[in-house]
């Protein structure tokens, strides 16, 4: 399997490779556009600011290669946030494959930490809780947690979330509940780190490289 990791000024971007390589995967770690579309699976994952990382893919193109992808692409943590409209950091336009914006976490309570930081639960966003009226929802057949239940713990590490959206095929409560994955047609996203979240996070990985 081909397999590229999007090349760009983010950090955290080895961990995720050698969580591949774990998986038998040696992908490629590329900005070159035709690498990138020649690939079977795409991941965009990263740690850093939203306008210093859509300032690096304006200019070096990858704005426009990403968003034209037709293959699988992975979002993580950073590269979710960049998958939507605009994010509060840096009052920055992203992407706009989701259509959803990006806010900081405003604490409620003295034990409410910015940023959220460790392990939280995984829950399957259903139609009557996003208020979506369409029968035929996409939202718990996205392939990407096949296998799991209810209430997994994943690893995460951010100061701004994207609020439960219909897009949202997961959800995590802190401070209040947001937007833990997001799907739409060949674009996957998660807020939390597959990579740092031990098995749980390796069979998410492997689901994505199997859709």
């Amino acid at each position: 399997m081909n397999v590229a990791v999007v090349k760009y000024n983010a950090g955290n971007i080895y961990s995720v490779i050698h969580a591949l390589q774990r998986l038998g995967v040696n992908p490629i770690l590329t900005d070159n556009p035709e690498e990138l579309q020649r690939a079977d699976k795409v991941l965009f994952p990263g740690q850093g600011e939203a306008s210093n990382a859509m300032r690096y893919l304006r200019e070096h193109g990858l704005d426009k290669v990403i968003t034209d992808l037709k293959n699988p692409i992975l979002g993580i943590c950073i590269g979710q946030q960049l998958m939507c409209k605009h994010s509060e950091e840096g009052n920055t336009e992203c992407l706009g494959i989701f259509d959803a914006d990006v806010l900081r976490f405003q604490p409620q309570k003295h034990e409410d930490k910015v940023p959220h930081m460790g392990w939280n639960q995984l829950h399957f966003a259903k139609n009557e809780e996003l208020k979506v009226k369409n029968e035929e929802s996409h939202l718990l057949d996205s392939g990407l947690f096949k296998g799991f239940a209810e209430g997994e713990f994943v690893y995460f590490v951010h100061s701004f979330y994207v609020p439960v959206c219909t897009q949202t095929i997961a959800t995590t409560h802190y401070i209040l509940p947001f937007s833990a994955a997001l799907h739409k047609d060949n674009f996957y996203a998660t807020q939390f780190h597959p990579e740092k979240s031990g098995s749980v996070g390796e069979r998410i990985i492997k689901n994505f490289l199997e859709l």
